[in-house]
């Protein structure tokens, strides 16, 4: 090949063929290009030069190599050669170029080179014609090994048919026009044929996927794969995970996608999915008219059978041509989650899905003012429960609370306890024998009222009061019977009796049996029955001090037992006139009854002499028997006050049954329940009439066992309560307060705690003294034959009041 310095040793005789050529010098000489493939011999035409076209393929320090373009060659060229300047000449410039033989190697170079218009010149002729074809092979970039120079590439095959035939071409990877992949095997694409003008040979070239792009909507997703929504047909495509370009953990439900449609296993499926902008794929198109119509046929509810239908409701509407027309819709239409009932009148919008054109109501929601413009039956009442998404409505019409659902809100917002509602009373879907509220609309307040209050007042005496007056605290069930008091008037000459609750009188002054009252008549609209109402207490009956007798007595508080035996009145320790350490269960006492809000309590509380209290007249003889109801101080859940023992005959028939309180018990202290044998006498209340259970004591199987340990105010028992734990006791259930000790060996009885079911030992008693285990002994023994003075204990300690000294203040 020749070198620079070749040139530079020409003769004088090529010096002509050495200067640079200058069209401009050389106005007579035309250019003759060649005009067909092969170029003439030696470059020259009817004795004229022929000029060439070419591509820059080299370039290097002083010289370069031009790639003829019509036909097949390389040649050298020198930078003097040029018709410009060097430095705006790239490779893969189109030049135009005559060519002389190398005097020293007599081997064709180019010279009068000038450039040409980029991409002017090609080595092929593409057709304009575009064919679509099937890729049969896929085409690889060169492999390029690390160090080392690239390998060729791997060509590609397309085939396609023409006139019944099929014909392939090959192709490289840079004929693929800008795409985000390279066509894979089974792709279909379009493409143009390029013939080479220098060697006649043909290849595919410009090839695009000839696939189109679709949108669709993310409608499922699961471990591995999931299902598009396709915008452009009625269906669904299935996808796998692997396809999507981007990271899967950022698509959900609900997502717009864009993918090109492959197949496997002769199935469509979606790939190279990408992810486009919130909104971009759109089903259908919206009326801005909003229409009113009547429901025909509702959506339905809680079922447990899958429709089959997309839009299961039905609603019909009046056409601007005076026509009716039926509308379908489904679930995703309705514009708010309560529910819609056959002949309700709605608002909607129309929605034309493009796909199909087929239309459906959507946007659905109760028009304005129904309620008020229809007959519809509708119900109030006041919001009595709130729950965790759930709530519950006291009726004005009907006793029984009604359920709802916060979905069945017409308004957004909260709600709560206390509100005035409005609401449609429906069968509940998952049990019809029952009643739920739907539809429910909140109310100014002052909307709704449960009674209707007559004029005028009228004026009574108390003849009972309702229990809840004095503080019962409600407990399970307490609402099935209202526990109501009762005042007796006059009424137009005639005596009647009226019923009144305890939350229609003055709290600040409650009234009591016998007390002159003024009060107003009011019609209870769920069953038209009187009621009395603000209730103004004239004048008391007498004495206002009560007595009673003490039911519980715990660490700073108690409770009174009424003189009636039927209620327990809270008093704190605060409120006791006195020492409270001198306090015993069933001491009588005397109190006035304070009432703070819905809460009663004792307060001056004074002890009084035993017998001040009205006593009993106790019958002969003595009953066995069975507690068949405890007290509700052992039992809290339970309704009434009283504890209820049923007479056990000798031949084990059961007997009638009687109450008893805590003046009944023999010991106070006596931790009686359900089941447990008691014996007793009957006592009768002289003013009533009434037979009670008295000197009521319990027939126990005591059990033995050896004390564990002593831990300050309780211990535990050496008996296997299961699961390897010990029984518990309370150091007040130690009888005569003797201070056991760890293996002293004691009796008891065995006895369940009512509300939380764990088992404890009651009546505590000492057996026998008995010498301790050694490991327990804190002191060291003493031998008897160690000399020194010794010390026997004559007398106990003991404090001033004769007691073992200090004791727990309660």
């Amino acid at each position: 090949m020749a070198t620079p310095v070749t040139w530079k040793n020409m003769s004088s005789d090529d010096q002509a063929f050495s200067k640079p050529f200058i069209p401009s010098l050389s106005p007579t000489v035309p250019l003759n290009r060649s005009a067909s493939y092969p170029p003439q011999h030696n470059g020259v035409t009817n004795g004229m030069p022929v000029r060439e076209t070419g591509l820059v393929e080299k370039m290097l320090g002083s010289y370069g190599f031009i790639t003829c373009c019509d036909r097949e060659g390389r040649l050298f060229f020198h930078y003097s050669h040029y018709d410009g300047s060097v430095e705006e000449l790239n490779v893969g410039d189109a030049v135009e170029f005559e060519t002389i033989a190398d005097r020293r190697t007599g081997k064709p170079i180019a010279t009068k080179i000038i450039s040409l218009v980029p991409g002017s010149v090609s080595p092929e002729i593409t057709q304009d014609e575009q064919f679509i074809g099937i890729v049969v092979s896929e085409a690889r970039m060169p492999y390029r090994r690390l160090g080392a120079s690239p390998g060729p590439p791997k060509l590609g095959q397309v085939s396609y048919e023409m006139n019944g035939e099929s014909f392939f071409l090959t192709f490289q990877a840079e004929d693929v026009v800008s795409s985000d992949r390279q066509p894979r095997k089974g792709d279909k694409v379009s493409f143009y044929i390029a013939t080479d003008k220098r060697n006649g040979n043909v290849r595919a070239t410009g090839i695009e996927l000839a696939e189109p792009r679709y949108q669709g909507v993310v409608c499922s997703m699961k471990e591995s794969f999931g299902f598009i929504e396709r915008a452009d047909v009625v269906r669904e495509i299935f996808f796998h995970y692997s396809e999507f370009n981007g990271n899967i953990n950022e698509m959900a439900l609900g997502d717009d996608l864009e993918f090109e449609v492959g197949h496997r296993h002769d199935k469509e499926v979606a790939i190279n999915i990408k992810k486009l902008p919130v909104g971009t794929v759109v089903f259908e198109d919206t009326s801005e008219k909003e229409y009113t119509g009547t429901i025909t046929k509702t959506i339905p509810r809680f079922s447990t059978k899958k429709s089959n239908e997309p839009f299961p409701g039905k609603l019909i509407y009046q056409t601007e041509d005076g026509g009716k027309r039926e509308l379908s819709y489904g679930e995703k239409d309705l514009m708010h989650s309560y529910t819609l009932c056959v002949d309700d009148m709605v608002q909607f919008n129309v929605a034309t899905d493009k796909r199909d054109h087929m239309q459906r109501a959507t946007n659905l929601t109760l028009a304005q003012n129904f309620f008020d413009e229809t007959k519809t039956s509708r119900e109030t009442g006041t919001v009595a429960a709130v729950k965790e998404g759930f709530g519950f409505i006291k009726c004005v019409d009907r006793d029984a609370r009604m359920f709802f659902h916060f979905s069945e809100m017409l308004d957004e917002g909260d709600i709560h306890i206390s509100d005035e509602v409005e609401f449609t009373v429906v069968p509940d879907p998952t049990a019809p024998q029952r009643h739920i509220a739907v539809r429910i609309k909140i109310l100014p307040k002052g909307t709704v009222f449960f009674e209707n209050i007559l004029p005028g007042k009228q004026r009574g005496v108390v003849d009972k009061i309702p229990e809840n007056l004095w503080g019962r605290s409600p407990g399970k069930g307490r609402d099935a019977v209202p526990d109501l008091g009762q005042i007796i008037y006059q009424n137009n000459g005639s005596k009647k009796l009226i019923s009144f609750h305890a939350k229609d009188t003055d709290l600040r002054v409650p009234p009591d049996v016998g007390d002159k009252v003024e009060f107003k008549v009011a019609e209870v609209k769920k069953d038209n029955s009187a009621r009395a109402v603000n209730i103004v207490v004239l004048n008391h009956n007498g004495n206002t001090r009560k007595q009673g007798f003490l039911a519980v007595l715990k660490e700073n508080f108690g409770f009174i037992e009424t003189a009636d035996h039927d209620r327990e009145v809270f008093f704190h320790y605060s409120e006791y006139s006195g020492d409270v350490n001198e306090l015993e269960l069933g001491d009588e006492v005397e109190y006035t009854v304070l009432r703070r809000g819905t809460k009663i309590s004792a307060e001056d509380v004074k002890k009084i002499s035993k017998g001040t209290v009205p006593a009993w007249v106790i019958k002969q003889g003595m009953l066995q028997g069975k507690v068949v109801r405890p007290l509700r101080n052992i039992d809290p859940q339970q309704t009434d006050y009283n504890g209820m023992v049923q007479v056990i005959h000798h031949d084990n028939k059961e007997g009638p049954s009687y109450p008893y309180c805590i003046t009944s018990l023999t010991d106070k202290h006596e931790f009686l329940q359900t089941g447990d044998n008691v014996r007793f006498q009957l006592c009768l209340v002289e003013n009533t009439g009434q037979e009670w259970a008295c000197h009521l004591a319990a027939v126990r199987k005591f059990l033995r066992a050896y004390v564990d340990s002593i831990k300050g105010q309780y211990g535990f028992i050496d008996y296997d309560m299961g699961e390897g734990k010990k029984l518990f006791f309370h150091m007040s259930e130690v009888v005569d307060d003797i201070e056991l000790q760890p293996g002293d060996e004691v009796e008891f009885v065995l006895v369940q705690n009512q509300r939380n079911g764990r088992h404890s030992a009651v009546n505590v008693r000492r057996l026998s003294e008995i010498q301790r285990p050694a490991h327990l002994s804190r002191m060291k023994s003493v031998s008897e034959d160690t000399g020194g003075p010794r010390m026997i204990v004559l007398r106990t300690p003991k404090g001033p009041d004769g007691t073992k000294g200090f004791t727990l203040q309660r």
